[in-house]
């Protein structure tokens, strides 16, 4: 069965490439591991022995070829030793498995230096790091070869382009222009890769397939509400579009985003998301990796569900909906990591209190507890280009005095208790000096 493919790239028109593929390739694609992340203060080191146990199995179950890890290996840019020794004692297992290889690209969160550092030695497992741009677009673009010697992949492995890799800045440039270059700078990039990974194909005796890498946010590209996605370049990058990647790439795996989904409706350009929920506002969204098989001219792209290893729960309401709803999960068999919202009318001081008592004794854990009628308060204190820290803590107490509706005949007071409490506490702050 032959394929064809006619490639428009840097305004080149490439000649149609016909070619037959008798074996198949299985790609893994995952990304957004955060090694080392927390969750409200707890570590979830356990959540990712458990993922990366249960993904070095899964690469032998379904006999993958190649792993692609799109970006955020760690959460900081100075992971913790078991951090550490949870990455190398995967990439160990993966090296004596059936996988054959393994691309690792750094993210926005992760060190460039600190990735690169072991990258020669980790070259000899087949384990092939690239944590910042090369000095050429050739240091991006690696030729993957079979047992037998022969070509079977094509990678261009992209890391997260920070701006000074992309942008040259100018004096006097305006907030449009540094967003133009931006988007220009990305472009151009992926273009030059491109063009490195046609000249390697050019040389091959059969063509084979050309796979992209990126850790970036692509226009169109979901996020959730408390998912820990950070901006990568303020009122930029949104501007970027899938059609900065060249259709030489017959697949895109992306990285940032931490929900699974693809891009402007292009099926083969895929966000993989984040293995584990990485906030309470994905609890209930399934997560993935992606399998893509290239087998007889054609592209197979599957998500494959990650088990839940920590389960996260969300509760919103008053008390009496709060309480109801952790009598139910008092029945689940399983320790549950909780978060609570409060939402009531009644204004209640000792909502901490109330709950650590109704979970007393059970297997579940609270690990936030928020006021949003408090939250609605607070944020009412500030006006228009206000913010809180800049404010003197003797004004924010007289808008709370407002915000809570306490009586006039009672401020005075109030107000007079709150400053000796300020006074002493400077008093203190002095001496310690």
């Amino acid at each position: 069965m032959l394929f064809s493919r006619v490639v428009l790239c840097g305004g080149t028109l490439f000649a149609p490439i016909f070619y037959e593929r008798e074996n198949v390739m299985r790609i893994m694609h995952t990304s957004d591991w955060h090694l080392g992340c927390s969750l409200y203060g707890r570590k979830r080191y356990e959540e990712a022995e458990a993922f990366l146990d249960w993904l070095s199995k899964l690469l032998e179950e379904e006999n993958i070829d190649v792993l692609l890890v799109a970006g955020d290996i760690f959460d900081t840019t100075t992971p913790s030793n078991r951090a550490q020794k949870l990455y190398y004692q995967f990439l160990c297992r993966v090296a004596e498995s059936s996988c054959r290889h393994v691309v690792i690209t750094a993210g926005n969160h992760d060190s460039p230096s600190f990735l690169n550092a072991p990258r020669e030695l980790l070259r000899h497992l087949q384990v092939y790091i690239v944590g910042s741009i090369g000095e050429s677009p050739d240091d991006e673009v690696l030729l993957l070869k079979n047992p037998e010697g022969e070509a079977e992949l094509i990678v261009c492995a992209v890391p997260y382009l920070r701006d000074r890799d992309i942008r040259k800045v100018e004096a006097g440039e305006s907030v449009e222009d540094k967003g133009r270059k931006l988007v220009e700078g990305i472009c151009s990039h992926y273009a030059l890769r491109a063009d490195a990974a046609q000249a390697i194909q050019g040389g091959l005796e059969k063509p084979v397939p050309i796979v992209a890498m990126g850790h970036l946010l692509v226009a169109g590209g979901k996020t959730v509400d408390g998912d820990g996605v950070r901006e990568l370049y303020p009122g930029a990058l949104a501007q970027v579009g899938a059609d900065i990647f060249p259709p030489v790439f017959d697949y895109v795996a992306l990285g940032h985003l931490h929900n699974f989904q693809t891009v402007a409706g292009r099926r083969n350009c895929c966000y993989s998301g984040a293995p584990l929920p990485m906030g309470f506002g994905e609890a209930s969204r399934e997560k993935k990796v992606i399998k893509v098989e290239f087998a007889d001219a054609k592209v197979e792209i599957t998500p494959i569900t990650v088990p839940l290893f920590q389960a996260l729960h969300s509760i919103r309401g008053d008390w009496h909906q709060i309480e109801e709803q952790l009598e139910e999960l008092k029945s689940e068999p399983q320790n549950i990591w909780v978060e609570i919202i409060y939402e009531g009318a009644e204004i209640t001081s000792n909502l901490r209190e109330r709950v650590d008592e109704a979970v007393a004794g059970t297997d579940i854990e609270v690990l936030r507890v928020g006021n949003k009628s408090q939250w609605d308060r607070e944020l009412s204190l500030l006006g228009e280009g206000e913010v809180l820290s800049e404010l003197h803590p003797r004004e924010v107490f007289i808008r709370c005095l407002e915000a809570y509706e306490v009586e006039e005949s009672q401020r005075p007071e109030l107000l007079k208790l709150y400053n000796e409490v300020v006074d002493l506490l400077d008093l203190e702050d002095w001496m310690a000096e």
